[in-house]
């Protein structure tokens, strides 16, 4: 017997879970929608294991706009996402995003500041006179300009808005099935049924793509239109320190390190540059060597109160890294007349979630965006080798 449905989404994390909620609740479609998940528990998803942040501070207009519906969106959140009288909470703390530069970076940052500024984000520019005053404890002596985001870049639960999502989808008659899309039945250009790993087979009016970084490349690849997205692992560490710093923001150092407040202490991070990246992950050991070589030292730098910390616990995850622009892959999927595909989200997938499954909802009801043009990250830029180049990515 085969189960007939109207859109078939592969992949239930926060992107898949979007697109569903939003399609469930878009006036132009009144169809059956299927999530398939493979794993209901999400403790390997990168909605769950990923730093949980929101932020303007892109340099494409495209992303600069999807995050500034995101954290309307989040602030929002209680009322548009409520079940009944269930309103989901994800800690949003809007502390702000800081990224430090040199001398050099300064036409990048004015550039970036003048394209965030234009579409109405709150970031200012700050010389190291003003950023002394600001953040007192830092050390600016290889400081020329920082970016500072005054207000709408912060930090969330991550693992809460994907649940959110999930649970107001399911409550608008979405359903959800264990298993995973393995095979994907095609009849000249049309996704006419996909199989799941559990031998069903499952007719579809459409198909989307939201397999993440454990799948979504494979399932380009059986649809014809592959996607180069792989399974980039990133490591997370926290730790405390006896000090206890007034107004820190999401710091992004000259070195490239990161960190933020998490709690009574912090969470850091680093993202290598792709020529250190050879292989796939294929596992989520931490990379403890990471922590000691080059994250505490550039710490203690930036800080003088971090050289004496405690590191704490850390955890490893996956983003589906996208190789060839670190942007997302978003719209229709190549040839395909009722496909669509949403991947490659590089560590943005959280923030761009509402956005996006907004975005594809409106897709897939009325054949075209209506609230914000997405096509800048539309699938055609893949086999042009056409990439869209962000220059703020961590």
């Amino acid at each position: 017997m085969t189960d007939t449905f109207d859109v078939v989404i592969a992949g239930g994390a926060v992107i898949g879970s979007s697109i569903a909620w939003h399609l469930a609740t878009n006036p132009a479609f009144t169809g059956k929608i299927l999530v398939v998940e493979p794993d209901p528990t999400y403790q390997f998803s990168a909605s769950a294991l990923s730093a949980g942040s929101v932020r303007q501070q892109f340099s494409q207009p495209v992303n600069i706009a999807i995050s500034m519906h995101g954290i309307d969106f989040l602030r929002n959140i209680g009322e548009i996402l409520a079940v009944g009288d269930e309103k989901p909470e994800i800690d949003l703390h809007e502390g702000g995003y800081l990224y430090l530069g040199g001398e050099a970076a300064r036409p990048i940052y004015e550039a970036n500041n003048a394209a965030q500024k234009a579409l109405g984000a709150d970031i200012a520019l700050l010389e190291p006179a003003a950023l002394a005053t600001r953040f007192p404890y830092l050390n600016l002596e290889d400081v020329a300009i920082a970016s500072y985001g005054v207000s709408g870049e912060g930090w969330f639960d991550g693992y809460g808005l994907m649940q959110a999502f999930r649970k107001a989808a399911r409550a608008k008659g979405v359903e959800y099935r264990q298993s995973r899309v393995v095979e994907l039945e095609r009849t000249g250009e049309r996704i006419v049924a996909v199989r799941l790993e559990d031998g069903a087979r499952i007719a579809c009016g459409a198909f989307v793509n939201a397999a993440g970084a454990s799948g979504a490349r494979v399932l380009a690849e059986k649809a014809g239109y592959p996607v180069p997205v792989y399974a980039k692992k990133r490591s997370v560490f926290s730790f405390s320190a006896k000090e206890k710093l007034p107004a820190h923001p999401l710091l992004i150092d000259t070195s490239g390190i990161w960190w933020r407040p998490e709690g009574d202490g912090y969470i850091c991070g680093y993202s290598p540059d792709e020529p250190e990246e050879t292989d796939f992950a294929q596992d989520f050991e931490v990379d403890w060597p990471l922590f000691e070589e080059m994250i505490w030292p550039a710490l203690a730098h930036r800080i003088p109160a971090f050289e004496a910390i405690r590191p704490g616990r850390a955890w490893a995850g996956h983003y589906d890294m996208n190789l060839l622009d670190h942007n997302a892959i978003v719209g229709r999927h190549g040839g395909l007349e009722n496909g669509y595909i949403a991947c490659g989200f590089s560590g943005h997938g959280l923030q761009q979630a509402p956005a996006v499954g907004r975005g594809l909802a409106e897709l897939i009801a009325t054949g075209g965006y209506r609230s914000l043009d997405l096509s800048d990250l539309g699938y055609e830029r893949i086999p042009a080798k056409r990439p869209l180049l962000e220059r703020n990515v961590i």
